[in-house]
């Protein structure tokens, strides 16, 4: 089932001098076993939107369906801990969470907390951890002894091991090096292809975007202001100048030759595709 917001909409510090609408009449479907973007700028409500998701947020006003649970404004969600479980939520600098000795006990933690058995849930760590890229070398290490870019990856193995239907990512390359990011990326979409996740990114890397997502969804002001693939969202220049985004490499070259005169498609994303359609211009003009 996908995920839907139905006129959701959250105020912080409700019925106070204080309050302030982070989100306003969100109505939005994210398309269950896609790669989504959620962008926006600082504090349009890109991370009150996602924390909606395992109700560690309630709206003031609407509803949401996520998965077979229903999650409104009138009472608290029934089956909570079975809601976390589906949807695994990963915070910007996840290895703030690690807390245990070793890195084994640190990825055990969930499932056994979900009530699988030890030996499951030591075989369950062991296999996640392998394909986030740390070996059984790794399992008896502290956690607190790895290189950031380890440490996230045995926080995000802590919510893999549970088996989420749901991953959701809070700016997951914040602070790592290009390297170190290409291969986060290139994680997600694994779990996305091979394991069939639902995958939410909040991220402002456009480049991101562009090469592995199928969906944007752009959050101003707390308002829905587009939900569409990522072809169209690269398409609409005007869009980007109006959010003040910085489009990745291969749309600023394909404006710039627009701007010279080229006659490119607009609707072109792919280097490949770009390079071909000006070929075609130029020897059109032999």
């Amino acid at each position: 089932m996908p995920i839907a917001f139905k006129d959701v909409s959250h105020i912080y510090n409700a019925d106070s001098p204080f309050s302030y609408v982070a989100l306003d009449h969100i109505d939005l479907e994210i398309a269950e076993g896609s790669i989504t973007a959620i962008i926006g700028e600082t504090g349009s409500g890109k991370s009150t939107l996602v924390q909606h998701l395992n109700a560690l947020l309630l709206p003031t006003q609407g509803e949401l369906q996520v998965l077979d649970q229903c999650i409104d404004s009138k009472q608290k969600p029934k089956n909570l801990k079975q809601l976390r479980k589906n949807v695994g939520l990963v915070f910007q600098f996840p290895e703030y969470q690690l807390f245990e000795e070793t890195i084994i006990k640190d990825v055990c933690f969930g499932p056994k907390n979900f009530g699988v058995q030890e030996e499951e849930a030591i075989q369950r760590a062991k296999e996640i951890l392998k394909v986030c890229g740390l070996d059984d070398s790794y399992l008896e290490k502290s956690p607190f002894d790895l290189s950031g870019g380890q440490k996230r990856r045995v926080a995000i193995a802590g919510i893999l091991a549970m088996d989420p239907s749901v991953l959701v990512l809070d700016e997951p390359t914040a602070g790592l090096d290009p390297q170190g990011a290409k291969e986060m990326m290139e994680l997600f979409v694994q779990m996305n292809r091979v394991y069939h996740k639902t995958v939410l990114i909040v991220t402002h890397d456009m480049e991101h975007v562009l090469s592995y997502c199928d969906q944007v969804v752009v959050i101003r002001d707390g308002h829905m202001e587009r939900a569409c693939g990522v072809k169209e969202f690269f398409s609409d220049i005007r869009l980007l100048r109006e959010l003040r985004i910085n489009p990745p490499a291969v749309i600023q070259l394909r404006e710039r030759l627009r701007s010279e005169g080229f006659a490119i498609d607009p609707s072109i994303i792919d280097i490949k595709q770009l390079a071909e359609a000006v070929a075609s211009e130029v020897k059109h003009h032999e």
